[in-house]
Parts: structure tokens; C-alpha cells; sequence
């Protein structure tokens, strides 16, 4: 997930044999304010304040965001797919306060503000969301896949030669944790960096 997009993956099958329903690309923010992209940015480095425009921007985000999301599961749901779980992939999971750096601290300020838009709409839509940090992701897989990195890699790389458009690192990244919905599925686990909700059974998860 970035600040303002996210790429999403809509894996079927099992945890054996996963294959890629679809993928795309979804907008958080609405492109008709190009500003929202970035709400806590003023400028280049420079913090937006508290105000009545940071106010706009935030709304603007979480009622886009909540549609684009929520539009998504409708459309997979309405094609016949029995979604069970969704997971998110993201850059930190650091609590922006604790960020002395003001350049760095909108940057954490904004992912942590689509993140949360995206975690909402999935469980506002009956879907538990798992959240994973990017860097810890394929050591979680290799863990939970029971299978070496390489392995794993080498797999996300072949899920993408059914797909037309893009098959870059955000799209092997939802792709990895779609995996993991699908692996982990009916437990429960609580991690140092991150409170993770999972699904009771995830045959179709969706990630952005």
C-alpha cells in the first residue's frame, strides 16, 4: 500500500495452489484533489497544520477511500467470490508521535491514515484484515508457508504470468500476503510490532 494507492490481489485456491483472480490497482484518494494524495504535506518536506484544509483532506481521504475499498469486495462478492479475509502490506507500523523527524513524521502520519481507511472498509465489510510490515514479510511467509524464501519468491513471480498489466513489488507483495490469508487462516497470533487480526478460513482473500 502506498500513500494514496494500493495494489490489490485477489488469490483462489488453497495455500498449495494459489492463483490470481485478479489485479489491479485502487485509488484511496480521490484524484480529483490532487492534494489529498499527500494530506499532511504543505510542500516539498514541509508539514500541512491542523486546520479547516488538513480537516477537508482527511474527510476527503476516509470517505474516498472507504468507497474505493468497500467497492472493491462489493464487485468480487457480486462475481461470485466468497471472500474470508484481506491483508495489508505496509511500509511502518511506528507510532507517528514518536517521530522527532517532522519530514518523516507526515510520512508516517499518511500511511498510517490509508492504512487504517483500508483496515476499516474490510472489517466494516465482515473481512478480518491482517496487517504485516513489508520488511518482515517473507520471513513471516517462510515461516508460515513452510517453504524457503527462494521458493516462495520464485511462486509470487509465477502467479503473475496469468496476469495483464503490472506485476511489480507492490503487486508480488499483496500477492505474498493474500498467501498468507489463505495459509494462516483460523489462527490467531499477536505480534511485538503488530496486532494482527486473522481470518477463520480464508479461501479467496483480497490485499491491497
Amino acid at each position: 500500500m502506498k500513500s494514496g494507492w494500493a495494489a490489490a490481489v485477489l488469490l483462489i485456491g488453497s495455500a498449495r495452489s494459489p492463483r490470481v483472480a485478479d489485479s489491479r490497482r485502487i485509488d484511496l484518494s480521490d484524484p480529483a484533489i490532487p492534494e489529498s494524495r499527500q494530506p499532511y504535506h504543505a510542500g516539498f518536506g514541509t508539514a500541512r497544520r491542523g486546520g479547516p484544509e488538513l480537516s477537508r483532506l482527511l474527510r476527503s481521504v476516509r470517505g474516498f477511500g472507504k468507497r474505493s475499498v468497500t467497492g472493491l469486495i462489493r464487485q468480487y462478492k457480486n462475481a461470485g467470490h466468497e471472500l474470508t479475509g484481506a491483508g495489508v502490506v505496509v511500509g511502518s507500523l511506528i507510532d507517528p508521535q514518536s517521530i522527532a523527524n517532522d519530514h518523516i513524521q507526515i510520512h508516517a502520519l499518511e500511511g498510517r491514515l490509508f492504512r487504517r481507511v483500508v483496515q476499516a472498509a474490510a472489517v466494516g465489510s465482515a473481512l478480518p484484515c491482517s496487517i504485516w510490515r513489508e520488511r518482515d514479510l517473507y520471513a513471516v511467509a517462510v515461516k508460515a508457508l513452510r517453504q524457503p524464501e527462494q521458493k516462495v519468491r520464485v511462486t509470487v513471480t509465477a502467479l503473475g504470468g496469468a496476469v495483464v498489466g503490472s506485476w511489480r513489488a507492490e503487486q508480488k507483495a499483496a500477492a505474498v500476503a493474500a498467501w498468507l490469508v489463505l495459509a494462516e487462516g483460523g489462527r490467531s497470533t499477536r505480534s511485538a510490532r503488530a496486532k494482527v487480526q486473522r481470518p477463520k478460513r480464508a479461501r479467496k482473500p483480497v490485499a491491497p
